[in-house]
């Protein structure tokens, strides 16, 4: 066992059975044995219990490695250890016993397949270890099924339901009988849990390649409403045709829409490469632009419940864009959300109809265009990939299939000018708020702004070239708005 770990790791490890020496005692539990049994690759982080000492242990190797300190929990004995090197950051969590034997503390864990242990003595001089396992999670690795290792461990805890569901998404695991119905029982009881807890559970879910299958079953569980009460209205609206889904529905299929391209991104060539990495970008909290995304996918229609009129014998949601963008907001911002993720998550959902009606006109213009990149800026490109899988959830079709369609044909030459826009913007301004208050005699004030902008924009369409230019074209939109303040 202890050769399928990479070289840094194992020495980790071998250091700590070094600090212990032959008497002393400790073990690797939870998910770094549950992982190595599945042969599930490389295993980043550890846990490690022991009897007793497990904060003076913590330092000891962090002193000796070169690492971080944390003291987690002084009370309860529980520390961690974090290594930063070439391969990125390794936490090995050390905590003591939760009761008086390692069979006991065992059995108060989460899941069976959680509560494994192995001597780290023996392992580190034989390289292989007996498997002490009190709870039978071997046999549940085996059925692929998540087990509670007691009848009361959600009840002690509620986040476990949620921690349950995200592993179970993450294995490819079921959830047995007795684990669901605890599962369901605890979902009232998630309102007493720090926000800060719940979204690490979530983001931990939404950066897996099947969120939504995830989302699903938190949803089944009455888990998802418990942390997001907005989409309860949500699974009552029903939509107009062509839609063949109610609006919470529908929001789930886009989820799986978003993430059969994500999983695709190479075939929507040439932009695969420069998506993937886009959508790879970390937005803080352990989310990225593709997590971020998903959730959006979700979120893009909460409004559509409170927004829904009847209008010349046609249901329509009009302002469902700007409502949800404030309700995603406050949604965001109460699961304690990084500021970052916030902002892409209101502005993609702010203008989630945006592409939409651009590709209503005959022909987009270099204006339109433009000025769709400029007030998408960075979440120009996850929009486009959002439109795609929000068209395909419309009726159930692959995103892929719309991406060959009209719809597809529109996407791409957005993406197309992508590059170009970026490297205009990327351009130093041609004049600055002094120049523009020297040529007209204004002082600081909205009305600076307002031509800074006409300008940048002229100057990024290739309609001036120099300072003089753009001054000029100033003063020609100045002259024209005065006009048309006569005429009025």
């Amino acid at each position: 066992m202890l050769s399928a770990l990479p070289p840094a790791p194992r020495a980790v490890l071998v250091t700590l059975a070094d600090l212990l020496g032959p008497s002393g005692e400790a073990f690797l539990v939870g998910g770094a044995v549950r992982d190595l049994l599945l042969s599930r690759g490389v295993v980043e982080d550890f846990d490690l219990a022991l009897p007793s000492g497990a904060l003076a242990t913590a330092r000891s190797l962090a002193e000796h490695v070169g690492a971080s300190f944390v003291a987690l929990d002084k009370m309860r004995g529980a520390a961690r250890v974090v290594l930063r090197g070439e391969a990125g950051e390794q936490q090995v969590d050390i905590t003591d016993f939760r009761d008086s034997t390692l069979e006991a503390d065992l059995s108060k864990r989460d899941f069976t397949v959680n509560a494994i242990a192995v001597p780290l003595g023996p392992l580190v001089r034989a390289g292989m270890a007996a498997v002490l396992d009190p709870t039978g999670g071997v046999t549940d690795l085996a059925r692929r099924r998540l087990r509670l290792c007691s009848p009361g461990v959600l009840a002690e805890d509620p986040l476990r339901a949620l921690r349950g569901v995200r592993l179970a998404t993450e294995l490819g695991f079921a959830l047995d009988a007795r684990a669901r119905r605890a599962a369901r029982g605890a979902a009232a009881r998630l309102a007493g849990v720090a926000a800060e807890r719940i979204r690490d559970e979530v983001a931990g879910l939404l950066v897996l390649p099947q969120a939504a299958r995830g989302l699903r079953e938190l949803d089944r569980l009455g888990l998802l409403e418990t942390i997001i009460p907005e989409v309860g209205p949500m699974k009552s609206a029903s939509q107009p045709k062509p839609h063949r889904f109610s609006v919470w529905e529908h929001s789930l299929k886009t989820v799986e829409a978003v993430e059969a391209l994500l999983g695709q991104l190479a075939s929507l060539a040439p932009y695969g490469d420069q998506l993937a990495a886009h959508v790879a970008e970390p937005l803080g909290d352990g989310l990225t632009r593709a997590a971020v995304l998903k959730l959006a996918a979700l979120l893009h229609d909460v409004a559509k419940p409170q927004t829904r009129q009847v209008v010349e014998g046609r249901i329509r949601f009009i302002g469902h864009d700007v409502e949800g963008a404030a309700m995603v907001r406050a949604i965001g911002q109460r699961v304690r959300l990084s500021t970052r993720a916030v902002g892409v998550l209101e502005r993609l959902v702010r203008h989630h109809l945006r592409p939409m009606h651009l590709g209503q006109v005959a022909e987009v213009t270099r204006r339109a265009r433009y000025r769709f990149f400029r007030d998408l800026g960075a979440e120009a490109r996850d929009l486009l990939l959002l439109t795609l899988a929000d068209a395909a959830a419309v009726r159930g079709d692959s995103p892929l299939a719309v991406w060959r369609g009209p719809g597809g044909r529109f996407v791409a030459d957005l993406l197309s000018g992508w590059q170009e826009d970026r490297a205009q913007a990327a351009a130093p301004p041609l004049v600055r708020g002094e120049d523009v208050m020297a040529a007209f005699g204004i002082q600081p004030g909205p009305e600076v702004g307002r031509l800074l902008a006409l300008a940048r924009e002229a100057q990024d369409l290739g309609q001036v070239r120099t300072r003089e230019e753009a001054l000029a074209c100033l003063a020609a939109r100045r002259a024209d708005r005065a006009e048309e303040r006569l005429d009025s």
